[in-house]
């Protein structure tokens, strides 16, 4: 008897670590847009910080992100428990959000020219050689304004995990929130320190390296700004995708006329049926999600001027 329970036992915890690894899986994809946008972010955070000071930065915001987490995975827990029926319209507003912080990048990056971004770099530079500058305030500074930011994008991916386990068990929910907020935390900043340093070993082995290493520094060196922009970019399309499909999803009339539409081309095309019910779903979302962020936008510039406020700007 006491064999069979404990044989019964193991079984059920193997059932719910399995339920957790594939709901991990599922919420990991859905939060894509946010970890390739907080990479980009992340990572450019520490531009004006001393090399030396670098890693002690993304280490004091590594900090400040597990607290972030460690208030938002409870405080999420607590709403599935208490107002389930939140989940949904949090979910929701996470997903307009990423589209609107995605829209808001691509209008910037339109609306300013390259003249007015390397000036705007230029006056940076100055700013940061300057000899009278608190080099200690301007580190705590960009300590907590990346704290403050990864606050936003820690709840926007523990609303999108949240929304993915929505229906299974508490013991379940805790469990997927709980390591999808740890492996964000550790991925991200193991990441983007390893990019923060990535031209100091470029640095490194053009100097001491022999020819193979030096042509593999200069290579890392020429690769390190497109490797930045490449996360950005693909930052951006992440978001419009993830926060499209999430709005697709919470709206069912948008969600069946897009499966219809989807499938009326695939019927009228066989030949491609597989490509178009592989890549309509993924434009779909995408569509929504650059209508949805512009609609956003607009909302947000119009009620800025009403108050007499700047028009906001890309702040990553």
């Amino acid at each position: 008897m006491a064999a069979s329970s404990l044989l019964a036992l193991i079984d059920d915890i193997a059932s719910v670590l399995d339920d957790v690894s594939v709901l991990t899986k599922v919420a990991a994809k859905k939060t894509a847009g946010v970890l390739g946008d907080d990479l980009a972010l992340n990572a450019q955070q520490v531009t004006g910080v001393s090399a030396d000071r670098e890693l002690p930065v993304v280490l004091a915001v590594a900090r400040g992100s597990a607290i972030n987490k460690a208030i938002l995975v409870p405080l999420a827990l607590a709403i599935s428990a208490i107002a389930p029926w939140l989940v949904t319209p949090l979910l929701m507003i996470g997903g307009a959000f990423l589209c609107y912080e995605g829209f808001e990048k691509v209008a910037h990056r339109l609306l300013h020219s390259r003249e007015e971004d390397r000036a705007h770099r230029e006056e940076l530079a100055r700013a940061i050689t300057n000899p009278a500058l608190d080099r200690v305030a301007l580190e705590k500074d960009k300590i907590k304004g990346a704290v403050r930011t990864d606050f936003i994008l820690s709840a926007e991916i523990i609303a999108i995990t949240l929304g993915t386990v929505a229906g299974a068990p508490f013991t379940t929910q805790a469990s997927v929130l709980v390591v999808v907020a740890v492996l964000m935390t550790i991925g991200v900043y193991g990441l983007v320190a390893g990019i923060v340093k990535l031209d100091d070993l470029g640095l490194h082995l053009v100097r001491t390296g022999g020819g193979a290493g030096r042509a593999i520094g200069a290579g890392i060196l020429r690769v390190a700004p497109w490797l930045m922009k490449g996360l950005s970019i693909a930052g951006t399309a992440a978001m419009f995708l993830v926060g499209g499909g999430i709005l697709t999803h919470g709206v069912p009339a948008l969600h069946h006329a897009i499966e219809h539409l989807i499938e009326g081309l695939a019927a009228a095309a066989p030949s491609i049926a597989t490509v178009i019910g592989a890549i309509g779903p993924l434009l779909a979302n995408l569509l929504v999600g650059i209508v949805a962020g512009g609609i956003v936008l607009a909302v947000v510039t119009g009620i800025r001027r009403l108050r007499g406020a700047p028009a906001p700007t890309a702040s990553h």
